[in-house]
Protein backbone atom coordinates (compact mmCIF):
# COMPACT_ATOMS: atom_id res chain seq x y z
CA UNK A 1 0.00 0.00 0.00
CA UNK A 2 1.40 3.38 -0.96
CA UNK A 3 1.77 6.09 1.67
CA UNK A 4 -1.16 8.20 0.40
CA UNK A 5 -3.56 5.28 0.81
CA UNK A 6 -2.37 4.69 4.36
CA UNK A 7 -2.91 8.35 5.21
CA UNK A 8 -6.44 8.30 3.80
CA UNK A 9 -7.06 5.22 5.95
CA UNK A 10 -6.09 7.21 9.07
CA UNK A 11 -2.53 5.99 9.64
CA UNK A 12 -0.80 8.64 11.78
CA UNK A 13 2.67 7.16 11.32
CA UNK A 14 2.29 7.37 7.54
CA UNK A 15 1.20 11.00 7.89
CA UNK A 16 4.21 11.80 10.09
CA UNK A 17 6.54 10.25 7.53
CA UNK A 18 4.98 12.31 4.72
CA UNK A 19 5.38 15.51 6.75
CA UNK A 20 9.08 14.75 7.20
CA UNK A 21 9.46 14.15 3.47
CA UNK A 22 7.72 17.45 2.74
CA UNK A 23 9.99 19.42 5.08
CA UNK A 24 13.09 17.75 3.61
CA UNK A 25 11.85 18.34 0.02
CA UNK A 26 12.05 14.64 -0.65
CA UNK A 27 10.69 13.85 -4.16
CA UNK A 28 8.72 10.94 -2.66
CA UNK A 29 6.72 13.47 -0.65
CA UNK A 30 5.78 15.48 -3.75
CA UNK A 31 4.51 12.32 -5.47
CA UNK A 32 2.35 11.39 -2.46
CA UNK A 33 0.97 14.95 -2.23
CA UNK A 34 -0.05 14.76 -5.88
CA UNK A 35 -2.04 11.62 -5.09
CA UNK A 36 -3.64 13.23 -2.02
CA UNK A 37 -4.56 16.57 -3.60
CA UNK A 38 -8.01 15.50 -4.93
CA UNK A 39 -8.99 14.77 -1.31
CA UNK A 40 -8.22 18.31 -0.09
CA UNK A 41 -10.33 21.46 0.12
CA UNK A 42 -12.52 20.54 3.10
CA UNK A 43 -10.55 21.90 6.08
CA UNK A 44 -11.12 25.23 7.85
CA UNK A 45 -7.75 27.02 8.02
CA UNK A 46 -7.21 29.42 10.94
CA UNK A 47 -4.08 31.56 11.04
CA UNK A 48 -2.75 32.90 14.33
CA UNK A 49 -0.16 35.68 14.19
CA UNK A 50 1.14 38.53 16.31
CA UNK A 51 4.20 39.87 18.07
CA UNK A 52 6.35 37.57 20.25
CA UNK A 53 5.17 37.37 23.86
CA UNK A 54 1.47 37.72 23.15
CA UNK A 55 0.73 34.10 24.11
CA UNK A 56 -0.02 32.67 20.67
CA UNK A 57 0.94 29.10 21.58
CA UNK A 58 -1.24 29.08 24.68
CA UNK A 59 -4.11 30.54 22.68
CA UNK A 60 -3.76 27.93 19.94
CA UNK A 61 -3.75 25.23 22.64
CA UNK A 62 -6.98 26.60 24.15
CA UNK A 63 -8.73 26.97 20.79
CA UNK A 64 -7.83 23.40 19.79
CA UNK A 65 -8.99 22.09 23.16
CA UNK A 66 -12.34 23.88 22.77
CA UNK A 67 -12.89 22.48 19.28
CA UNK A 68 -12.17 18.97 20.57
CA UNK A 69 -14.33 19.17 23.67
CA UNK A 70 -17.30 21.11 22.32
CA UNK A 71 -17.32 20.57 18.55
CA UNK A 72 -15.70 17.09 18.31
CA UNK A 73 -13.71 18.13 15.26
CA UNK A 74 -10.34 16.69 14.32
CA UNK A 75 -7.71 19.39 14.80
CA UNK A 76 -4.22 19.78 13.35
CA UNK A 77 -1.74 22.39 14.54
CA UNK A 78 1.11 23.67 12.36
CA UNK A 79 3.48 25.69 14.55
CA UNK A 80 6.16 27.53 12.57
CA UNK A 81 9.10 28.05 14.92
CA UNK A 82 12.45 29.82 14.54
CA UNK A 83 15.21 27.62 13.16
CA UNK A 84 18.07 26.38 15.27
CA UNK A 85 21.32 27.93 13.98
CA UNK A 86 23.04 24.57 14.60
CA UNK A 87 20.63 21.92 13.28
CA UNK A 88 18.18 23.93 11.15
CA UNK A 89 15.34 22.30 13.09
CA UNK A 90 12.51 23.93 15.01
CA UNK A 91 13.82 25.55 18.19
CA UNK A 92 10.77 24.90 20.33
CA UNK A 93 10.08 21.37 19.14
CA UNK A 94 6.48 20.22 19.60
CA UNK A 95 5.56 23.01 21.98
CA UNK A 96 5.74 22.23 25.67
CA UNK A 97 2.78 24.57 26.21
CA UNK A 98 0.47 22.19 24.31
CA UNK A 99 0.58 19.33 26.82
CA UNK A 100 -3.21 19.49 27.28
CA UNK A 101 -3.58 18.01 23.80
CA UNK A 102 -1.10 15.15 24.15
CA UNK A 103 -2.56 11.69 23.80
CA UNK A 104 -5.67 12.87 21.96
CA UNK A 105 -5.96 10.82 18.72
CA UNK A 106 -8.05 13.62 17.21
CA UNK A 107 -5.17 16.12 17.45
CA UNK A 108 -1.93 16.22 15.46
CA UNK A 109 0.73 18.83 16.32
CA UNK A 110 3.60 19.51 13.96
CA UNK A 111 6.35 22.04 14.56
CA UNK A 112 8.18 23.36 11.52
CA UNK A 113 11.40 25.31 11.25
CA UNK A 114 11.08 28.60 9.39
CA UNK A 115 14.58 28.04 7.92
CA UNK A 116 14.93 31.73 7.19
CA UNK A 117 11.65 32.03 5.30
CA UNK A 118 10.19 35.53 5.46
CA UNK A 119 6.55 36.28 6.12
CA UNK A 120 6.33 34.15 9.27
CA UNK A 121 5.67 30.92 7.36
CA UNK A 122 7.99 28.19 6.19
CA UNK A 123 7.96 27.49 2.45
CA UNK A 124 6.65 23.98 3.09
CA UNK A 125 3.75 25.13 5.30
CA UNK A 126 1.17 25.10 2.51
CA UNK A 127 2.16 21.54 1.59
CA UNK A 128 1.92 20.40 5.22
CA UNK A 129 -1.54 21.97 5.43
CA UNK A 130 -2.56 20.05 2.30
CA UNK A 131 -1.43 16.79 3.89
CA UNK A 132 -3.49 17.45 7.04
CA UNK A 133 -6.49 18.46 4.92
CA UNK A 134 -6.35 15.21 2.93
CA UNK A 135 -5.92 13.21 6.14
CA UNK A 136 -9.34 14.43 7.33
CA UNK A 137 -8.42 17.11 9.86
CA UNK A 138 -11.38 19.50 9.85
CA UNK A 139 -9.74 22.45 11.62
CA UNK A 140 -6.10 23.38 10.93
CA UNK A 141 -4.52 26.01 13.17
CA UNK A 142 -1.42 27.68 11.67
CA UNK A 143 0.72 29.60 14.16
CA UNK A 144 3.39 31.86 12.70
CA UNK A 145 6.91 32.32 14.01
CA UNK A 146 6.07 35.65 15.64
CA UNK A 147 8.69 37.76 13.90
CA UNK A 148 6.35 40.74 14.04
CA UNK A 149 7.32 42.73 10.95
CA UNK A 150 6.42 40.61 7.93
CA UNK A 151 3.76 38.05 8.77
CA UNK A 152 1.19 39.00 6.16
CA UNK A 153 1.79 35.74 4.26
CA UNK A 154 -0.60 34.05 6.69
CA UNK A 155 -3.48 36.02 5.14
CA UNK A 156 -2.88 34.23 1.82
CA UNK A 157 -3.03 30.80 3.45
CA UNK A 158 -5.80 31.02 6.06
CA UNK A 159 -9.55 31.43 5.76
CA UNK A 160 -9.65 33.31 9.08
CA UNK A 161 -6.69 35.25 10.48
CA UNK A 162 -6.37 36.08 14.18
CA UNK A 163 -3.99 38.91 15.11
CA UNK A 164 -3.05 38.53 18.77
CA UNK A 165 -2.10 41.46 21.00
CA UNK A 166 -1.31 41.67 24.71
CA UNK A 167 -1.05 44.60 27.12
CA UNK A 168 2.24 45.61 28.68
CA UNK A 169 4.61 44.87 25.80
CA UNK A 170 6.06 48.36 25.59
CA UNK A 171 3.54 49.72 23.11
CA UNK A 172 -0.25 50.00 23.15
CA UNK A 173 -0.54 48.17 19.84
CA UNK A 174 2.40 46.22 18.51
CA UNK A 175 0.50 45.24 15.37
CA UNK A 176 0.21 48.84 14.21
CA UNK A 177 4.02 49.09 14.14
CA UNK A 178 4.32 45.76 12.42
CA UNK A 179 1.80 46.70 9.74
CA UNK A 180 -0.24 43.54 10.19
CA UNK A 181 -3.42 45.03 11.63
CA UNK A 182 -5.01 45.20 8.19
CA UNK A 183 -4.86 41.41 7.72
CA UNK A 184 -6.89 40.69 10.88
CA UNK A 185 -10.30 39.06 10.56
CA UNK A 186 -10.47 38.91 14.36
CA UNK A 187 -8.38 40.88 16.86
CA UNK A 188 -7.53 39.09 20.10
CA UNK A 189 -6.34 40.87 23.23
CA UNK A 190 -4.77 37.97 25.08
CA UNK A 191 -3.49 38.10 28.68
CA UNK A 192 -6.50 40.32 29.36
CA UNK A 193 -6.01 39.95 33.13
CA UNK A 194 -2.97 42.23 32.92
CA UNK A 195 -3.04 45.96 33.65
CA UNK A 196 -3.46 48.17 30.59
CA UNK A 197 -5.90 45.95 28.75
CA UNK A 198 -8.35 48.83 28.36
CA UNK A 199 -5.68 51.00 26.72
CA UNK A 200 -4.76 48.24 24.29
CA UNK A 201 -8.38 47.58 23.34
CA UNK A 202 -9.08 51.31 22.99
CA UNK A 203 -6.11 51.75 20.64
CA UNK A 204 -7.20 48.79 18.53
CA UNK A 205 -10.76 50.07 18.33
CA UNK A 206 -9.47 53.47 17.24
CA UNK A 207 -7.47 51.89 14.43
CA UNK A 208 -10.49 49.84 13.35
CA UNK A 209 -12.64 52.95 13.14
CA UNK A 210 -10.04 54.52 10.86
CA UNK A 211 -10.02 51.44 8.64
CA UNK A 212 -13.79 50.80 8.81
CA UNK A 213 -15.51 54.13 9.60
CA UNK A 214 -19.02 53.61 10.94
CA UNK A 215 -19.48 57.10 12.37
CA UNK A 216 -18.12 60.51 11.46
CA UNK A 217 -17.60 63.18 14.11
CA UNK A 218 -17.34 66.83 13.10
CA UNK A 219 -18.00 70.26 14.59
CA UNK A 220 -20.77 72.56 13.37
CA UNK A 221 -21.27 76.00 14.96
CA UNK A 222 -19.04 74.95 17.84
CA UNK A 223 -20.97 71.76 18.58
CA UNK A 224 -19.78 68.18 18.02
CA UNK A 225 -22.08 66.20 15.76
CA UNK A 226 -22.03 62.48 15.00
CA UNK A 227 -23.30 61.18 11.66
CA UNK A 228 -23.58 57.54 10.71
CA UNK A 229 -21.43 56.71 7.71
CA UNK A 230 -23.08 54.83 4.85
CA UNK A 231 -22.89 51.12 5.52
CA UNK A 232 -23.34 48.16 3.21
CA UNK A 233 -25.16 45.05 4.36
CA UNK A 234 -23.67 42.78 7.01
CA UNK A 235 -23.09 40.10 4.39
CA UNK A 236 -20.86 42.43 2.34
CA UNK A 237 -18.90 44.01 5.18
CA UNK A 238 -17.02 42.25 7.97
CA UNK A 239 -15.79 44.47 10.79
CA UNK A 240 -13.11 42.60 12.78
CA UNK A 241 -14.36 42.06 16.32
CA UNK A 242 -12.08 42.49 19.33
CA UNK A 243 -12.09 39.53 21.72
CA UNK A 244 -10.47 39.46 25.16
CA UNK A 245 -8.94 36.19 26.32
CA UNK A 246 -6.80 34.72 29.06
CA UNK A 247 -5.63 31.66 27.17
CA UNK A 248 -3.90 29.96 30.11
CA UNK A 249 -7.22 29.91 31.99
CA UNK A 250 -9.51 29.40 29.00
CA UNK A 251 -11.25 32.69 29.71
CA UNK A 252 -12.92 34.18 26.64
CA UNK A 253 -12.02 31.22 24.41
CA UNK A 254 -15.65 30.05 23.87
CA UNK A 255 -16.57 33.57 22.73
CA UNK A 256 -13.50 33.68 20.48
CA UNK A 257 -14.39 30.35 18.83
CA UNK A 258 -17.94 31.63 18.33
CA UNK A 259 -16.51 34.69 16.52
CA UNK A 260 -14.30 32.40 14.40
CA UNK A 261 -17.32 30.31 13.39
CA UNK A 262 -19.31 33.46 12.57
CA UNK A 263 -16.52 34.60 10.26
CA UNK A 264 -16.49 31.22 8.52
CA UNK A 265 -20.25 31.50 8.00
CA UNK A 266 -19.80 35.04 6.65
CA UNK A 267 -17.20 33.81 4.14
CA UNK A 268 -19.51 31.08 2.89
CA UNK A 269 -22.52 33.39 2.61
CA UNK A 270 -20.83 36.08 0.52
CA UNK A 271 -18.66 33.80 -1.61
CA UNK A 272 -15.34 34.81 -0.05
CA UNK A 273 -14.65 31.23 1.05
CA UNK A 274 -14.10 30.15 -2.56
CA UNK A 275 -12.26 33.39 -3.35
CA UNK A 276 -9.79 32.82 -0.50
CA UNK A 277 -9.24 29.23 -1.62
CA UNK A 278 -8.45 30.52 -5.10
CA UNK A 279 -6.03 33.16 -3.77
CA UNK A 280 -4.30 30.55 -1.60
CA UNK A 281 -3.81 28.13 -4.50
CA UNK A 282 -2.70 30.94 -6.81
CA UNK A 283 -0.07 32.06 -4.27
CA UNK A 284 1.20 28.49 -3.95
CA UNK A 285 1.30 28.05 -7.72
CA UNK A 286 3.25 31.28 -8.17
CA UNK A 287 5.72 30.31 -5.44
CA UNK A 288 6.30 26.94 -7.10
CA UNK A 289 6.73 28.57 -10.50
CA UNK A 290 9.22 31.05 -9.04
CA UNK A 291 11.26 28.29 -7.38
CA UNK A 292 11.19 26.09 -10.48
CA UNK A 293 12.10 28.85 -12.92
CA UNK A 294 15.00 30.09 -10.78
CA UNK A 295 16.33 26.54 -10.40
CA UNK A 296 16.09 25.90 -14.15
CA UNK A 297 17.69 29.26 -14.89
CA UNK A 298 20.65 28.53 -12.61
CA UNK A 299 21.13 25.18 -14.30
CA UNK A 300 21.34 26.84 -17.72
CA UNK A 301 23.78 29.60 -16.70
CA UNK A 302 27.44 28.48 -16.52
CA UNK A 303 28.77 29.02 -12.97
CA UNK A 304 31.64 31.20 -14.22
CA UNK A 305 29.16 33.45 -16.08
CA UNK A 306 27.00 33.85 -13.01
CA UNK A 307 30.01 34.67 -10.82
CA UNK A 308 31.32 37.21 -13.35
CA UNK A 309 27.96 39.02 -13.47
CA UNK A 310 27.75 38.89 -9.68
CA UNK A 311 31.24 40.43 -9.43
CA UNK A 312 30.11 43.25 -11.73
CA UNK A 313 27.06 43.78 -9.55
CA UNK A 314 29.13 43.91 -6.34
CA UNK A 315 31.56 46.35 -7.99
CA UNK A 316 28.59 48.55 -9.00
CA UNK A 317 29.46 48.17 -12.69
CA UNK A 318 25.99 46.70 -13.22
CA UNK A 319 22.70 47.55 -11.54
CA UNK A 320 20.56 44.66 -10.21
CA UNK A 321 18.17 45.07 -13.15
CA UNK A 322 21.04 45.09 -15.66
CA UNK A 323 22.60 42.05 -13.98
CA UNK A 324 19.33 40.13 -14.21
CA UNK A 325 19.07 41.07 -17.90
CA UNK A 326 22.67 39.93 -18.47
CA UNK A 327 21.89 36.52 -16.93
CA UNK A 328 18.77 36.16 -19.06
CA UNK A 329 20.73 37.17 -22.16
CA UNK A 330 23.34 34.51 -21.40
CA UNK A 331 20.62 31.82 -21.30
CA UNK A 332 19.19 33.01 -24.63
CA UNK A 333 22.66 32.83 -26.16
CA UNK A 334 23.05 29.20 -25.15
CA UNK A 335 19.72 28.07 -26.64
Amino acid sequence: MRLAESILAGNRRALARLLTWIENEDPRGFAELDALFPHTGKAFLIGVTGAPGTGKSSLVNSIALHYRQHHQRKVAIVAVDPSSPFTGGAVLGDRVRMRDLSGDPGVFIRSMASRGSLGGLAQATARVVQAFDAAGYEVILIETVGAGQAEVDIAKLAHTTLVVEAPGLGDDVQAIKAGILEIADILVVNKADRPGVENTERALRGMLELAHPVRRVFRHHGKSMVVDAPMTSDIETWIPPIQRTVATQGTGVPELVEAIEKHAQHLRENGDWDKRNRVRLQAELEDLLRETLIRQLRQRVPPETFERILDDLVARRLSPRAAAEAILSSTRATT
